[in-house]
């Protein structure tokens, strides 16, 4: 229990059989008892539930409904955590007037309070909404139907007092919150329109004979939501009263709540598998954005590279290197540099007719007694500087090449 309500699992398996979670939104308008009617139905289809019960009050202090959304939320996310699977919201009554728009104003972020980042994670995974006997039109002339709990209206006695204590505390009502109840029920109204976004179909449970959730009202919420492009599906009787579908017509009711659950998780599949295509094709972006970026930079390396010969290992220094080699003078004799391995193609056989058209040079098969000095630093380290009196593949420097 706390503040605005209480929250608690009405089922809770940790099966992998588990097709997913129904959250039932109540309100003080339904018995405990009943409520579990729909607890072990939902059971029965292979579905773990959790309830957000609501206390009266909270339909008129968003404070405490937010409070209470909260409590649900932060609920879900641990668990979804764990194991993502379908959700499937449930409203009784006058619930989403007493917490259910709320939850929307979180995992939409357009109310002041939000979650956390991962409410997305909560909105990827409803999947389905189910009204029962609701909406409900939170307007002045019900404030005295709602005013008094169901099994107190119930109960024996003379009708004109009930009839005189309803309307005096529905009166009171009127007077303390005739100047936000207005704006609060314009917000309302508008919050259940934008769950359209959620991109989730709809199932209306309603009847000709429901008093307080009015066929009217619940037809022309769903033709709203029909305009706004929802999908949605209406199942109307005619002689079930306010929240007593189930109890008249528990086949009708069964069989309407099974195929919606079917429809619902075949939505979250492919709501599922489209997530995991736009993931999978970042990613192949990023894998060839990196690609390239190494391939270029490989590129730009051999650009400065230049073999003699299939197995040789030779690095041709810049021209600033060579300019500040020329100027230092000559280096130690004798000193060697760590060889530096290069892929074999492409190279450039000095020997070949290419070799001697570039270098302008026939060189020579037998080179000993020429002094040859290389000049370059390798990450300020000097790289070459030798004397031989071997075999070795030289170039001759002349200063008409071309180069």
């Amino acid at each position: 229990m706390m503040g605005g309500g209480s929250v608690y699992w009405g089922r809770k398996e940790e099966s992998r059989e588990v097709k997913g979670i129904v959250v039932i939104f109540a309100w003080v308008s339904i018995h405990e008892k009943h409520l579990k009617n729909y607890v072990d139905l939902y059971s029965s289809l292979g579905w773990n539930s959790i309830v957000s019960r609501a206390d009266f009050l909270n339909a008129y202090y968003p404070e405490r409904a937010m409070s209470l959304a909260f409590v649900l939320l932060n609920e879900l996310l641990e668990e979804l955590k764990i194991r993502t699977c379908p959700l499937v919201f449930v409203a009784f009554s006058g619930s989403p007037k007493a917490c259910m728009y709320k939850v929307f104003q979180i995992i939409q972020g357009t109310g002041e309070d939000q979650l956390n980042p991962e409410s997305q994670l909560i909105r990827n995974c409803v999947c389905g909404q189910i009204y029962d006997s609701s909406p409900v039109d939170f307007a002045s002339d019900l404030n005295a139907q709602f005013a008094l709990h169901p099994s107190i209206r119930k109960m024996p006695g003379p009708s004109k007092l009930v009839s005189w204590i309803a309307k005096g505390i529905a009166s009171g009502l009127d007077g303390l919150y005739l100047t936000g109840f207005e704006s609060q029920r314009a917000e309302y109204w508008e919050t259940l329109y934008s769950s359209v976004d959620l991109d989730a179909p709809y199932l209306m449970l309603c009847s000709e004979n429901d008093d307080l959730a009015s066929y009217p009202v619940i037809s022309n919420f769903a033709q709203c939501l029909q305009d706004l492009g929802a999908d949605i599906k209406i199942v109307k009787w005619n002689g079930s009263p306010h929240l007593e579908h189930y109890k008249h017509y528990p086949i009708q009711y069964r069989a309407a709540v099974a195929s919606f659950l079917e429809k619902a998780t075949s939505v979250y599949s492919h709501r599922i598998q489209k997530l995991g295509e736009r993931n999978g094709m970042h990613d192949e972006i990023s894998e060839l954005i990196c690609g390239l970026q190494k391939a270029a930079v490989n590129s730009n390396q051999s650009l400065r590279r230049v073999a003699l010969g299939p197995s040789d290992h030779f690095f041709l220094p810049s021209s600033a290197d060579y300019e500040n080699n020329r100027e230092s003078g000559s280096l130690q004799d004798e000193q060697r540099e760590r060889p530096f391995s290069l892929p074999v193609p492409p190279s450039i056989n000095a020997h070949s007719v290419l070799g001697q058209i570039l270098f302008d040079a026939c060189v020579p098969k037998n080179i000993e007694g020429w002094d040859i000095k290389f000049s370059g630093s390798v990450k300020g380290q000097p790289f070459a500087s030798t004397r031989r009196h071997s075999p070795f593949l030289g170039i001759k420097c002349n200063r008409r090449s071309r180069l």
